[in-house]
C-alpha cells in the first residue's frame, strides 16, 4: 500500500497541492498536518509510522516536508526500513528505495552528509583549538574571583560551615565545596 505524508508549518499555509500530488500517485492514505518540521510532536507522522505494515511505501511530494536534515532523513529513512517498507520523494527521484539505483543514490547522499559533518566537526575543533592558543577561555565565568576564592578557603580552615562561608559570600553551598 502506498502510505502519502502531506506537511506545511504553518496554519496560514495549504498542503491540497502536496495531496493532489500524492493522490496522482496513487496514494492510498494520506496522513497531513499542519505543523513546523522543527518540532519532534508530529502526531500523524507519528500516526503514519505506528499504522506501517512490511511492503508498505511512503510517499512524499518532497523530501523537506518529511525532514528537517539529512541526518532526520537517514534515521526516518532507518526507521521505514526497519519496518520493512520503502520510501519515494516525488520531488527528488534519485530518493527511491524501491529501486537498487535508488538505494545506492540514498546510501551515498548519506556519505556524503556524513563527511560533511566530519569536515564541520573538524573545522569547529581547529577553530577552538586556536582560540584557545590566542588564550580564550571557555566554560562558565567563576562565580568567585581569586581573592573571594582564598579568603574562602581561609574562612573554611578556620572552622566556618560550607554553607556559613557560601551565604557570606553569595554562592551555594557547593560551589565552596569544589574549591
Amino acid at each position: 500500500m502506498k502510505i502519502g505524508y502531506a506537511r506545511v508549518s504553518s496554519a496560514s499555509q495549504d498542503y491540497q497541492g502536496q495531496v493532489d500530488a500524492l493522490e496522482a500517485a496513487g496514494c492510498d492514505k494520506i496522513y497531513s498536518e499542519k505543523i513546523s518540521g522543527k518540532t519532534t510532536e508530529r502526531r500523524q507522522f507519528k500516526r503514519l509510522m505506528k499504522d506501517l505494515t512490511p511492503g508498505d511505501i511512503v510517499v512524499v511530494a518532497k523530501l523537506d516536508r518529511m525532514a528537517r536534515s539529512s541526518r532526520d532523513l537517514h534515521n526516518i529513512l532507518h526507521d521505514i526500513e526497519k519496518e520493512g517498507c520503502n520510501f519515494v520523494s516525488l520531488g527528488e527521484s534519485w530518493c527511491n528505495t524501491t529501486t537498487s539505483v535508488g538505494r545506492l543514490m540514498v546510501s551515498i547522499m548519506a556519505g556524503i552528509a556524513q563527511f560533511e559533518r566530519e569536515l564541520t566537526r573538524q573545522r569547529c575543533d581547529e577553530g577552538l583549538e586556536r582560540a584557545r592558543a590566542m588564550g580564550v577561555k571557555f566554560g562558565r565565568k567563576p562565580k568567585l574571583s581569586l581573592f573571594q576564592m582564598e579568603e574562602a578557603k581561609k574562612m573554611l580552615e578556620a572552622g566556618e560551615s560550607q554553607s556559613e562561608v557560601g551565604r557570606l559570600l553569595g554562592v551555594s553551598h557547593q560551589t565552596i565545596g569544589r574549591l
